[in-house]
């Protein structure tokens, strides 16, 4: 009698958290504070030639600034694991009997017998890599950050790209139609869509429900860039 073969299991697992955070902060920032200008200035205007003007502007200006954001926060968050790492290091030699207590009581909230705990901790404790490897990711929630310069460089870009993309979203319809009330409707109506789109694409790749991302991220953009419209046209 012939079993048949069993498919084999395939896990899928999103392991671009980093990316997508960088684009969600790019692209974010950059459909509502462009927005935000944009039909601010729609009020005190009646051509689209100085909105047009400032919105680039304020893109290129933006994106550098949150790009340059992205790269010195990379260089901080493997500064800081660095730092860890040390630090780890140095208590599993001058404290190791403290630290397989640590690595015990984390074992221990995974519901391991006391038998099964006492062999763990020695396998553990065995090699002093993976001890600190186990101590930053599981006592302090620190996980290894890519290579720097190559984290900080791409973190910079992605953010910086998103935010140009995004910014142009709300922008595009001041350079294609030259009356500024007409432009800030379609852009108001561009702007909605994007973020609705953008919230489900977020949340395919993150592992949320879809739709329910897609209206979060709709409204709370809205809500942000509805008050920021409120400053912008207040100011102007």
């Amino acid at each position: 009698m012939n079993i048949p073969e069993k498919e084999p299991h395939l896990e899928k697992h999103f392991k671009a958290s980093e990316f997508i955070r960088d684009v969600v902060i790019g692209m974010s920032d950059g459909l509502t504070v462009p927005f935000a200008l944009a039909a601010g200035l729609s009020g005190s205007v009646s051509g689209t030639n100085l909105v047009v003007i400032a919105g680039v502007a304020e893109i290129a200006a933006g994106s550098i600034a949150m790009g340059l954001g992205g790269y010195l926060a990379a260089r901080t968050d493997r500064e800081h694991y660095e730092n860890e790492r040390k630090r780890e290091q140095r208590e599993i030699s001058e404290v190791p009997d403290r630290e397989k207590e640590e690595v015990a009581e984390i074992l221990k909230q995974w519901g391991l017998k006391e038998p099964n705990i006492t062999s763990a901790v020695e396998s553990i404790s065995d090699n002093p890599d993976n001890w600190v490897d186990f101590m930053l990711k599981h006592e302090l929630g620190l996980e290894k950050p890519q290579p720097q310069p190559q984290r900080a460089r791409n973190s910079s870009l992605t953010i910086g790209l998103s935010y140009i993309i995004g910014g142009f979203i709300p922008l595009l319809p001041y350079i294609f139609i030259s009356r500024a009330q007409t432009a800030l409707i379609t852009s108001v109506i561009a702007t909605i869509i994007a973020l609705f789109i953008f919230g489900y694409i977020k949340g395919r790749y993150t592992g949320y429900r879809p739709f329910r991302s897609a209206g979060q991220t709709t409204l709370v953009g809205g809500v942000a860039a509805g008050i920021a419209f409120m400053v912008a046209k207040i100011i102007s």
